[in-house]
């Protein structure tokens, strides 16, 4: 096991996995940008650098710092956390070649899935469903035009590198698409410096469920059942939960077993996501890999009993998974709340400014991840994720209970938060019956036709 790894993140996912190397007798080092110098949780790490101004462009993102506080910390392995450079195959490359164990995938599995059209190549190699539309990128407007024309309107640009909903546009018709086409392909280029653009079927009123997967080097891989992720705003997660509701168990089965197939193809291993989307018939078609761990991923521990980022370091340490398939529970229901630290009545623009006030929730089966307290300052500069605010209970409706006494509960001031928006997401009744799909935040709650 390693005796001390660097923590190439900030904010909550940084505390995460400093808490799990707390938890392992493993010194984490933090680094921190001068808008995160003030953070509480550097103080819980051995020992934390400074790698920059508040850009992130120039911190966070800017590889050769890390690289240059890694070796200044004399670290084993460094942890990328999610966003940032955790999906970035060169970055992991660049630390390898400095002999720092890079904790996730290989380079190889990185570059393979990061690429979401060569992931779609592999995937209907290994009988994986796949929408109907373009396996290579498209060249230009006519071409997508082409593709669109064969499989049939509305159909979705999507980019070929990246995600978040950067580089996404859906279409209707011929003008759509190409007007959508420009704007996609700048997006893209702007995001990710790759403007390649790729085109699939547009299912109306999918769910979106993803599957939690670890492996080891040894080629030993298992998942960890499935979370729901449909509730959305611009393709941005606000709430999520597992088990899936309203997907039967042979569907869950059938699409547990698709993202292992998958990674066995893609011979990956580490923590891994791979995202379907599932239709009104409960047919599933794969979307794409989140080669990282994932903001969501305590919806999956919670359920589980499983730490995955204590598993992540094991499995960078070349441990073997020691997990039996058949012993991996489903126990009771999980649901996720994102608080970010944004005006959902002003389309979610962003509020950073100081939290005065700052009183968590609690009691039986509430878990919050947070590195906010009272005194802190949201800064401009990085996402407005404040806290992750987790129950489990032993049924769905006893969590989706639990999730309201704990919103309620929740006081951050005097910003604004999307508390108010997840308790109205949590009180319609569609949400309560599972009846959601990724436009429910557009169609039942910004138009003010809430049901409760």
């Amino acid at each position: 096991m390693f005796k001390r790894i660097l923590v190439a993140n900030r904010g909550e996912i940084a505390l995460r996995i400093i808490r799990a190397c707390r938890d392992m007798g493993i010194e984490a080092i933090a680094v921190y940008s001068r808008a995160d110098r003030d953070a509480a949780y550097l103080k819980l790490a051995h020992d934390a650098f400074c790698i920059g101004p508040e850009s992130p462009q120039l911190s966070y993102l800017h590889a050769p710092a890390i690289i240059s506080a890694a070796e200044l910390a004399d670290v084993q392995a460094i942890h990328p956390g999610y966003g940032f450079l955790s999906e970035n195959p060169t970055f992991a490359q660049m630390c390898r070649d400095c002999r720092i164990e890079f904790i996730g995938p290989s380079v190889e599995s990185m570059r393979l899935l990061g690429n979401k059209v060569e992931a779609r190549r592999l995937a209907r190699t290994v009988k994986v469903p796949i929408l109907p539309g373009s396996l290579e990128p498209v060249a230009d407007e006519d071409e997508a035009v082409a593709v669109a024309e064969r499989i049939g309107f509305p159909v979705m640009i999507k980019a070929a590198a990246g995600g978040g909903g950067r580089g996404m546009r859906p279409a209707h018709n011929e003008a759509t698409l190409r007007s959508c086409f420009r704007n996609a392909r700048a997006e893209a280029e702007a995001a990710f410096k790759d403007g390649s653009l790729y085109i699939e079927k547009l299912i109306e009123r999918p769910r979106h469920v993803e599957v939690q997967i670890l492996g080891d080097k040894k080629g030993n891989l298992v998942h960890l059942w499935e979370r729901d992720c449909s509730i959305q705003r611009r393709h941005q997660k606000l709430v999520e939960e597992s088990p899936s509701p309203h997907i039967s168990p042979r569907t869950r089965r059938k699409i547990c077993a698709a993202a292992l197939r998958l990674a066995r193809a893609a011979r990956y291993y580490s923590a891994g996501t791979f995202e379907f989307l599932v239709d009104q018939d409960e047919n599933f078609y794969f979307m794409e890999v989140n080669t990282r761990i994932q903001v969501e991923h305590p919806v999956t521990e919670l359920v589980t009993g499983i730490d995955l980022v204590r598993w992540q370091l094991r499995i960078a340490a070349g441990e073997t998974l020691t997990l039996a398939q058949d012993e991996i529970p489903q126990r009771g229901a999980a649901i996720e709340c994102r608080i970010n630290a944004e005006s959902p009545d002003e389309d979610f623009r962003p509020c950073p400014g100081r939290i005065d006030e700052f009183i968590p929730p609690g009691g039986p089966g509430v878990r919050l991840d947070t590195h906010v307290y009272a005194g802190y300052v949201v800064s401009p500069h990085y996402d407005s994720l404040l806290a992750k605010l987790l129950v489990h209970r032993s049924t769905r409706a006893e969590a989706i209970t639990a999730m309201r006494r704990a919103l309620e509960e929740f006081r951050i001031g005097p910003i604004q938060t999307t508390i108010p928006l997840q308790l109205s997401i949590i009180e319609h009744a569609d949400f309560k019956k599972g009846n959601v799909d990724t436009g429910f935040i557009e169609r039942e709650i910004n138009t003010g036709t809430r049901k409760t």
